[in-house]
This record gives structure tokens, C-alpha cells and sequence, in this order.
């Protein structure tokens, strides 16, 4: 079955950023940008797109062969009627966009990271996913990409032994939203996306940066730790570079050159239980943006559910909340989930 798609957002993520990535050593990404991700789909069909810029709407409707371009999303909605409605404006219009796509018969969302502005936001953007019964799926790619997928189900297996730590770094004191959107999630996801006990961490922000209860700006976070329910640590490390790692009693994995290389270390037998590097398993290299579209098509086919679906999105979300609200208490320990969830920021 085909799906009708329609975009909303003609900027990097939803149109253009594969032409500034194209490179040989990066084809693990490609397709990237939603438009280029539902174009390699044989399931989907891009019908329409919007943006507020219309000549920009017009110039992504023309290079991808979708019917109208548009310059409100409601009007889309309503007017093209799709299955799938995939957001890749900023943060800031997701809340709203989420919203009214599932209060009006839209059966499948790919929503672009940050997931929103607040917790509050989270909240309406998961009481109406869950209501419609949404196939939704989060727009942090490397949960989709089978190098990650495979370093968890190693982690999950029990090949490492106990698992107990993973970490990760994306860009040293990267922005909260911008860039550590990516770094929690894959913390989760590698330990098993289980519940969030608690947060603690710094950020690079000062009282007289919040005015109201936002905060301005995007601060950078520089270090952070994370309590799964599942007893597994999750440490952001505040290091150049983009990698992840997976500890365990029996065992290490890690990424290199983010996604780029890998590799995984085993115990050996012995008195100094000693890690020696062991074979990675083979794996493909389809785009994250890809299969994450393939999974809301599966969705909608009758298969499973999502594995970034909205009540996962909303936890990864509340931990970078989290991770500022400690800053604000001074470095305090802060329990998830959040009892004021009006913080915003941006």
C-alpha cells in the first residue's frame, strides 16, 4: 500500500541537507533529509510540502514532484488529507503542528528533534498522539541505523554480561537541543529505552538567562549522568567528536568517527579477565531517515509499533529538560518525571 506524505519545513532537514553532506565516506546517512527519505521509500508519495517561505515551498515541491506547495500546514492538512505528516520546521512550531496533524485524521507523524520547547508541549503532543492512535516515530536517526541497532541487540543479548554503563559525546558542549537531543537518546536506546529514575548536570547558562521560566538561548552542556530504571548509567561526556559506548561485565562496544567505524571487545578466558577485540557482527548501512519512515509504514500496515513512537520521544525529551533544570538547582540530583514542566527553552 502507498502512503500520501505531506512535509512541513523546506529547510535542512526536511529538504536540502543531503546535498551538504554528500560525501563517499558519509553514503551511511543518505538519504538524510525527510523529503529525500520518503523519495527512496516505494512505499510513500510525497504529495505536498510547506513552508513559510513560499518560494522556497515551490522550489522543494518542483525537485521532489509533489503536487501543491503550501505556506500554511492547517490548509495542507484539511486540503491534501495525508496519512503521514512529517515536521522538520524548528522545535518551536512542533507542539502545535503535532497537535492539530493528530486531531485531524493523520495516522502517521515523523517529527523532527528537539521534540519541542517544554515539557508542557511533550504533554499535548503525546495526549493527542496517544488518542489517535498515531504511528509516530522521533526524528533522532541513529536509533533507525543498523550500526546502533546492532550494538544494542549485542548489549541486549547478554554477550556483554551485566550491562552497565553507556556514554556518549556529540560535539563536546553541545547545545541542549540542538546537538545532545542526539546524545541522550542513543544513551537510552543503547541501554534498552527503559524509564528514567533520575538527572544530574551542568549547563552553560546563568540565573539572568532565565527570564519567566524560559531559558534564552540554547546552552551548552558540558556533562551530565543519567539513572536508568534498569540500573544502567548513562554519562554525556562533553568531548570533541561523536561516539558512543556500551560497557559491560564481559565486554565494550563503541562507535568511532560516529558511525564510521566500530568496534567490540570481549573477555577472554584467564586470570586477568583481559578485553580482547572479537569480530563485529556484519550489519547494512540503510539511513536512519529511512527506516525510521519504513517503521511508521510498518506501523500502518498492521506491524509493530515504533521504536521512537511518542511515549519514548517524550522520555528522551525529559531528560535534556532535566539536565537544565539540575543546572538551575545549582547541580542537584533531579527526579524524572519532572513536577514543573513549564520550563522552556529557546
Amino acid at each position: 500500500m502507498s502512503y500520501r506524505v505531506c512535509l512541513v519545513g523546506c529547510g535542512g532537514m526536511g529538504a536540502t541537507i543531503d546535498d551538504e553532506i554528500a560525501d563517499p565516506k558519509r553514503d551511511v546517512w543518505i538519504p538524510f533529509s525527510h523529503a529525500a527519505g520518503y523519495a527512496a521509500c516505494e512505499q510513500t508519495e510525497l504529495v505536498a510540502v510547506c513552508d513559510v517561505d513560499q518560494t522556497k515551498a515551490e522550489s522543494i515541491r518542483e525537485r521532489y514532484g509533489a503536487e501543491r506547495a503550501y505556506t500554511d500546514y492547517r490548509e495542507m492538512i484539511r486540503e491534501m488529507e495525508p496519512d503521514i505528516v512529517s515536521i522538520a520546521t524548528r522545535p518551536d512550531a512542533h507542539a502545535d503542528a503535532t497537535v492539530f496533524a493528530a486531531e485531524n485524521g493523520v495516522r502517521g507523524i515523523y517529527c523532527e528533534k528537539a521534540l519541542c520547547m517544554s515539557m508542557a508541549e511533550a504533554d499535548r503532543m503525546q495526549a493527542a498522539c496517544n488518542a489517535s492512535g498515531v504511528a509516530f516515530n522521533y526524528g533522532a536517526q541513529r536509533r533507525y541505523m543498523p550500526l546502533y541497532r546492532t550494538m544494542r541487540e549485542l548489549a541486549m543479548s547478554g554477550q556483554l554480561g551485566d550491562l552497565e554503563v553507556t556514554t556518549g559525546c556529540h560535539g563536546g558542549a553541545s547545545a541542549a537541543q540542538w546537538g545532545h537531543t542526539h546524545t541522550v537518546d542513543v544513551l537510552m536506546f543503547l541501554a534498552g529505552d527503559p524509564e528514567v529514575d533520575f538527572v544530574q548536570g551542568t549547563a552553560n547558562f546563568d540565573s539572568e538567562d532565565v527570564k519567566d521560566g524560559r531559558i534564552q538561548g540554547d546552552p551548552g552542556i558540558p556533562a551530565a549522568m543519567v539513572r536508568f530504571s534498569n540500573g544502567v548509567w548513562g554519562h554525556v561526556l562533553g568531548r570533541s567528536g561523536s561516539d558512543f559506548e556500551v560497557l559491560g561485565t564481559l565486554g565494550a562496544l563503541r562507535t568511532q568517527n560516529d558511525a564510521m567505524g566500530h568496534w567490540l571487545r570481549a573477555e577472554e578466558s584467564g586470570r586477568y579477565r583481559m578485553l580482547e577485540e572479537a569480530p563485529f557482527p556484519e550489519h547494512n548501512s540503510d539511513s536512519g531517515t529511512l527506516n525510521a519512515i519504513r517503521e511508521i509504514v510498518a506501523e500502518l500496515d498492521g506491524g509493530w509499533r515504533t521504536s521512537g513512537n511518542i511515549d519514548v520521544a517524550c522520555r528522551s525529551q525529559e531528560m535534556i529538560f532535566g539536565i537544565l533544570e539540575s543546572e538551575r538547582r545549582g547541580g542537584a540530583r533531579v527526579t524524572l518525571p519532572l513536577e514543573d514542566r513549564s520550563l522552556t527553552v529557546g
